[in-house]
């Protein structure tokens, strides 16, 4: 067994849905970027990752898709993303989702953030608030599950425009800020002694069935919120997922499902937009 099969006890499969742009934000700009950004992750114990494509091959058997052998939300029928939740909510894993409605961040530069040298610090400081959430969970079962300490395994979608590598030293860079006790948001942190940079990894989404799994929590979460005059807007696929998103204590509010901006009552989400989150716990004022 190797070093690393010796220290990693947990994968994380992270993927992506809209894009990361601020300059314009739709629908303040008709023709700017996507309103939301969501990050999803889906984690499970590393012995796992071996089964994982037999996973997808036999939910993708089971949807009667002849076309192609791996698993693509887009491509699937709104009963078919329906029944893939459902599947997938049945598996030993755990999936998170971190919704960033832009509106607000239209525009807005952070200069603090952008001490750290990158071209991409807005997607690397959503990375920061999915891994806080991931290593928590982790964190709290790591003793039980295997009588130690155990490192997660970071596996990325890979994406056009983005720089793994960047992301990877970012996290190395709030470690050393954590480390040194200058961690400027405190109320949340990663737990960075569970990361380890080196196990940081981008591949192609057709290369690894955990990162359809995860492409399948991003885009149901962002066809649950993405309204905007679409004919596509559908909760199901997300609403299926319940019992596998994380919790914390018994909610999974800020945790298995988190909104952002944290003051998620002033985002002036329509009520179509607010429906999923009423399911996963959070509150807003009566329409």
């Amino acid at each position: 067994m190797s070093s690393e099969q010796k220290e990693c006890g947990y994968i994380a499969y992270i993927d992506e849905a809209g894009d990361p742009g601020l300059k314009t934000v739709r629908p303040i700009d008709p023709n700017g970027a996507s309103e939301w950004l969501v990050l999803s992750a889906v984690v499970m114990k590393a012995e796992c990752e071996p089964v994982v494509i037999d996973w997808v091959r036999e939910l993708v058997d089971d949807l009667g898709i002849s076309q192609r052998r791996d698993l693509h939300y887009r491509t699937l029928s709104p009963t078919r993303k329906r029944v893939a939740g459902e599947r997938i909510a049945s598996l030993p894993l755990r999936g998170f989702a971190v919704c960033s409605n832009k509106k607000n961040m239209r525009g807005y530069r952070n200069p603090r953030a952008e001490k750290i040298p990158s071209q991409q610090w807005f997607y690397n400081f959503c990375v920061r608030l999915l891994l806080e959430r991931v290593t928590a969970f982790c964190d709290r079962r790591t003793i039980d599950d295997y009588g130690e300490r155990r490192k997660i395994k970071i596996e990325f979608s890979e994406r056009g425009g983005h720089r793994y590598s960047q992301t990877s030293a970012y996290h190395y860079y709030l470690r050393q800020q954590q480390q040194a006790g200058a961690l400027y948001l405190t109320k949340r942190a990663p737990v960075t002694d569970l990361l380890d940079w080196q196990m940081m990894e981008a591949h192609p989404h057709g290369d690894r069935a955990g990162l359809q799994l995860a492409d399948f929590v991003a885009s149901s979460f962002y066809q649950a919120i993405d309204t905007g005059g679409s004919s596509n807007w559908n909760l199901e696929p997300a609403l299926a997922l319940a019992p596998v998103m994380a919790r914390e204590g018994r909610s999974q509010k800020d945790f298995g499902v988190a909104l952002f901006p944290s003051r998620w009552w002033e985002a002036k989400l329509s009520k179509e937009q607010q429906q999923i989150f009423r399911h996963y716990g959070y509150e807003f004022a009566r329409w």
